[in-house]
C-alpha cells in the first residue's frame, strides 16, 4: 500500500508542477487554446493518442469487445493505429493546420462557422459538442471505481473528485501546454504500463502459447458460429461483421471528433506533420493494439466476480478481474495507467468543451464584446463547470446519461466528419450539405437510442459516419452553391508556394 501511495504522489505532483511551469503560454486565448499554434511533434502525436484511448478503452471496450470476439478484437487496435491514427495524420493534418491558420479558427464550430460564412453553423456545431461531450466526459469516470476499490479499498467518490479536481487544476493553469505535456508524460506512462501489464497477465497463464491453447478450446456462445470450438482464436472471431462496425467507430469516428482534430489545429510545421504520423501511429499500435489483445483472453478469467446480481455480465469488471493476481507494484502501475489515460483524455474534453462554448457561442452571441481577459477567465470558470457536471454525473448516473455515454462518439463523429472532410478538400460543399449531416448524424443515433432499429448502438454510430459522407455530397450538388470568390480565397491557402531543400520534394524543371 506503502508503495502503490507513493506512486500516486510523485503522479500527481508532476501534473501539478507542469501546470505551474506552463502557466506563461496561457496568457492569451490563441496560447491557452492552440499553445499558440508551435507545438512540436511528439508532443502533438502524444497529445492525440492520449486524447484517443482513456480507461473506457483499457477497462470497459477492452474486456467486452475481448470476451464478445476473442484474440480477433485485437484487429480493432490495429483499425485505430491504421484508420484512426495514420490515415487521420496523413489526409487531415496537413490541411487542417493550414486552412484554420487561413481562417484563424481555433475550435470545430468555429470552422464550420468560418468555412461556410455561417453563425448558425457556429452555434448549432457548439451545442452538439456541448451536448455529446458532457456525458462522454463521464464516462471517463467508470473504469477507476473497480481498480481503486481493488488497489487502494477507498471510496469511488474520492478517486472521482481527486482525478478531475488535479485535472482541472493544470488545465486551468497551463491550458493546451500544459494538457500536451502532461500527454506525454502520461503517454510515457500507459506504453510502460500496457507492455508489463500483458506480459505479466499472459505469464498467469502459462505463456502466450499455452493461453492461445485454452482458448482455441471454448465453445462460442455467438449464434453465427453455431457453437463450434476456436472461434475465440480465430482470425475474425466469432462475430465479424459487428467487429467491423466496431472498428469503423471507434477508428473513422476520431476523424469526426472535436477534440482530436483539435490537435491537428496545434501544430508546429512540416516536421511536426511526418514525425507526429509515425509517432501517433505507433503510440497506437501499442496502447490500443495491447489493450484489446489483453481484452482477448477475457474468456479465461471467466468467475463469479464478474457477473452481477442478475446473472448478466459486468464487462467493466473483466479487466480488473484478470489484474487482480497481480503484485501490489504492477497493480500501482496498472492504476496510474489507467488515471494517466482518463486525466488526458478528460483534459482534452473539458479545453474542447470550455473553449468552444466561450468563443462560438457566448463570444459574440450572449456577450457582443468579450475581451481577450474575459474570454480566459470564461473558459476557466466553464473549465470548473464541466468538470463539475461530469463528476455529478459520474457518481450518480441517470439512465438517459448512461445511454448517451453509449451513442456520443456515433453523434459526434457522424455530424461531423463528413462535412469537416469535404469542407477540407471540396469547394462544392454547401451550407445545406453540413446541415443535412448535422441533422442526420445526430438523429440516427439518437432515434436509435430510443427506437433500437440497430441492435448496436455502435453499428448505429458507424451507419451515421457513412450516411454522412454520402449525404453531404447528394446534397451539395442539388442545393445552392456558396459565393465563388468567397470559396475561392478560403482555398488560396494550398496554392502558396513554399521553398524546401531537395530531399524533401524535386524541382520540377532541371537542367540536364
Amino acid at each position: 500500500m506503502f508503495v502503490k501511495i507513493v506512486m500516486l504522489i510523485i503522479f500527481f505532483a508532476i501534473m501539478i508542477g507542469v501546470g505551474l511551469a506552463t502557466r506563461k503560454h496561457a496568457s492569451s486565448v490563441n496560447g491557452f487554446v492552440l499553445g499558440g499554434r508551435n507545438v512540436g511533434p511528439w508532443l502533438t502525436a502524444f497529445a492525440y493518442g492520449t486524447s484517443y484511448f482513456s480507461a473506457v478503452v483499457f477497462v470497459g471496450y477492452a474486456g467486452q469487445f475481448g470476451w464478445k470476439y476473442g484474440l480477433a478484437s485485437t484487429w480493432i487496435g490495429i483499425g485505430n493505429a491504421i484508420l484512426g491514427s495514420l490515415l487521420a495524420w496523413v489526409v487531415l493534418g496537413r490541411r487542417t493546420r493550414i486552412m484554420t491558420k487561413h481562417l484563424h479558427a481555433a475550435t470545430m464550430p468555429d470552422f464550420f462557422g468560418k468555412r461556410f460564412g455561417s453563425n448558425g453553423l457556429r452555434i448549432a456545431a457548439s451545442a452538439i459538442v456541448f451536448v455529446f461531450l458532457i456525458p462522454y466526459t463521464a464516462s471517463l469516470y467508470n473504469g477507476l471505481s473497480r481498480l481503486f476499490g481493488m488497489s487502494f479499498h477507498i471510496p469511488y467518490a474520492v478517486c472521482v473528485i481527486l482525478m478531475a479536481t488535479l485535472t482541472g487544476v493544470y488545465v486551468i493553469l497551463g491550458g493546451y501546454m500544459a494538457t500536451a505535456i502532461n500527454d506525454f508524460i502520461q503517454g510515457i506512462i500507459m506504453i510502460g504500463g500496457i507492455i508489463a501489464v500483458v506480459a505479466a497477465v499472459l505469464n498467469g497463464q502459462g505463456g502466450f502459447m499455452e493461453a492461445v491453447k485454452n482458448l482455441s478450446v471454448l465453445e462460442s456462445d455467438v449464434p453465427v458460429t453455431l457453437g463450434q470450438q476456436g472461434a475465440f482464436a480465430s482470425f475474425f472471431g466469432p462475430d465479424p461483421a459487428n467487429l467491423l462496425g466496431v472498428i469503423v467507430l471507434t477508428s473513422l469516428g476520431t476523424w469526426g471528433l472535436p477534440q482530436m482534430v483539435h490537435k491537428f489545429y496545434t501544430i508546429k510545421d512540416e516536421k511536426a506533420v511526418k514525425t507526429g504520423t509515425i509517432i501517433s501511429t505507433l503510440f497506437a499500435v501499442v496502447i490500443s493494439g495491447g489493450c484489446y489483445f489483453l481484452g482477448g483472453f477475457a474468456r479465461l478469467f471467466d468467475s463469479p466476480a464478474i457477473y452481477g446480481a442478475d446473472g448478466n455480465i459486468i464487462y467493466d469488471a473483466i479487466i480488473p478481474e484478470m489484474l487482480s493476481s497481480l503484485s501490489d507494484v504492477l497493480i500501482g502501475i496498472v492504476v496510474i495507467l489507467v488515471l494517466s489515460a482518463s486525466m488526458s483524455t478528460l483534459s482534452s474534453l473539458v479545453l474542447t468543451s470550455s473553449s468552444t462554448l466561450t468563443l462560438d457561442f457566448i463570444k459574440g452571441n450572449v456577450a457582443k464584446n468579450l475581451s481577450e481577459k474575459k474570454q480566459l477567465l470564461t473558459m476557466r470558470i466553464l473549465i470548473v463547470f464541466f468538470i463539475a457536471v461530469s463528476v455529478v454525473l459520474a457518481l450518480d448516473p441517470p439512465t438517459f446519461i448512461a445511454q448517451l455515454m453509449g451513442i456520443s462518439w456515433g453523434a459526434l463523429a457522424g455530424a461531423f466528419l463528413a462535412p469537416f472532410l469535404y469542407g477540407l478538400f471540396w469547394k462544392g460543399t454547401t451550407r445545406a450539405g453540413v446541415w443535412a449531416s448535422f441533422i442526420a448524424g445526430v438523429g440516427i443515433t439518437v432515434a436509435n437510442m430510443f427506437l433500437h432499429f440497430i441492435e448496436s448502438s455502435i453499428n448505429a454510430g458507424a451507419l451515421a459516419m457513412v450516411a454522412g459522407l454520402i449525404i453531404v455530397p447528394v446534397v451539395s450538388l442539388l442545393t445552392p452553391k456558396m459565393e465563388k470568390k468567397q470559396v475561392e480565397e478560403i482555398f488560396t491557402c494550398y496554392d502558396e508556394e513554399v521553398h524546401v531543400k531537395r530531399k524533401i520534394a524535386l524541382p520540377e524543371k532541371e537542367e540536364a
